[in-house]
């Protein structure tokens, strides 16, 4: 992040230079490579970088990671941006949101990292769609980030990396688990929360509200959803709610090992890893997100998974249980689908309190009947 007088200098000389217009996934990137949850990255991955990260799942110099971190634009517009060069990144309005400095431009190969990360090449699955639909050309190259404060979508609950550590030194937090969450928290996800939270000294709820799939529940309904349930079924001390402001690549398994090095950079030393994290429709199977740390060192890797099982309300033991400890069978398990969950709220029916909390239960109710404002832009 550059100086108010750098700030101002750049913002100058950028009229000059070459521009691309960055979309919501690339101003998230910009912004959590600038802030340092994506750390060690301290730009747009080059070539090396990146197809060390495709193939082997490391940097270029060995360092694990799990994700490309690329900028793509078109051959056509590849052609007036200069190695060697600064090039503006500006927001949809044409401001400049910050300079990545050019030092490579590169075509890759969208069938080899979509079957590497993606495990598939099926354009249905939203990663694939995004991934064929990018620019053929890739930048790489260091950034200065221009624009100063938080993330202006729900700024109350936007920190910075530094800033989340601050908080919990603060709060004398030692232990920290993260939950990570792109959909309203259920009784399901509360059980695991709570359980991890037994073992450690604080609990960081930590919702992606960058780019969702279109039929995710919106950011700002979710949002509501975390605060009515914090405010009434845990204890104020020893939870934090921080928005991560990351886009969704639904990559299972190798999401999964992203997500645990952005929460360690966000100070956290567990993340509750439980069924199909990352996952979509039924390109992973059920547990290859934590079947996947079993190929990595946990030294090299600086924080400690928690795995679950999925989690149910069983009648007859009359709580929330998991396989591990319930004995009776399938006919006494409360579950819902996400097909009937959304039938049932599109019909203005609550959902019952063995499978949400009824403050969370009328929240989405709102949302459904059209009572609830979204749509909050970034």
């Amino acid at each position: 992040m550059v100086s108010e007088e750098q700030q101002e200098e750049l913002i100058r000389r950028a009229r000059e230079w070459k521009g691309v217009r960055l979309d919501q996934w690339e101003r998230s990137d910009v912004y959590l490579i600038s802030t340092g949850a994506f750390s060690p990255l301290e730009g747009f991955m080059g070539r090396k970088d990146y197809e060390s990260v495709v193939e082997e799942m490391r940097l270029g110099g060995g360092l694990l990671w799990s994700i490309p971190i690329t900028l793509a634009v078109d051959k056509a517009e590849s052609k007036d941006l200069k190695e060697g060069r600064e090039v503006a990144l500006v927001n949809d309005n044409g401001e400049l949101m910050a300079v990545l400095n050019l030092e490579e431009k590169f075509e890759f190969d969208k069938v080899k990292e979509a079957k590497s990360i993606y495990k598939t090449d099926d354009e249905e699955h939203p990663g694939v769609k995004r991934l064929f639909g990018m620019g053929d050309v890739l930048l790489g190259g260091p950034i200065q980030y221009v624009q100063r404060g938080t993330w202006t979508q729900f700024s109350q609950y936007s920190l910075t990396p530094a800033q989340t550590r601050d908080l919990f030194e603060e709060k004398g937090w030692r232990t920290v688990v993260a939950f990570q969450t792109r959909n309203p928290v259920h009784r399901a996800h509360e059980y695991l929360q709570k359980c991890a939270l037994e073992m450690v000294d604080g609990l960081l709820l930590h919702p992606i509200v960058g780019e969702t799939k279109s039929d995710d529940i919106p950011a700002d309904v979710r949002m509501r959803c975390y605060e009515v349930l914090l405010e009434n079924y845990y204890p104020q001390d020893r939870v934090a709610l921080v928005i991560l402001p990351m886009a969704m690549r639904y990559a299972g398994p190798r999401e999964a090992i992203h997500h645990a090095i952005v929460r360690k950079n966000y100070g956290c030393t567990h993340i509750i890893i439980g069924r199909d994290h990352a996952g979509v429709g039924s390109y992973y199977g059920t547990y290859d997100a934590q079947r996947i740390f079993d190929t990595v060192d946990g030294n090299e890797l600086e924080i400690q998974p928690i795995f679950f099982d999925h989690a149910f309300f069983c009648k007859r033991c009359d709580q929330m249980v998991t396989k591990k400890t319930c004995p009776h069978d399938s006919t006494n398990h409360v579950f819902f689908s996400g097909t009937k969950v959304r039938e049932m709220l599109r019909q203005g029916e609550y959902l019952p309190p063995e499978f949400t909390r009824p403050e969370v239960a009328k929240v989405l109710v709102q949302y459904w009947s059209g009572l609830c404002p979204t749509g909050a832009g970034v």
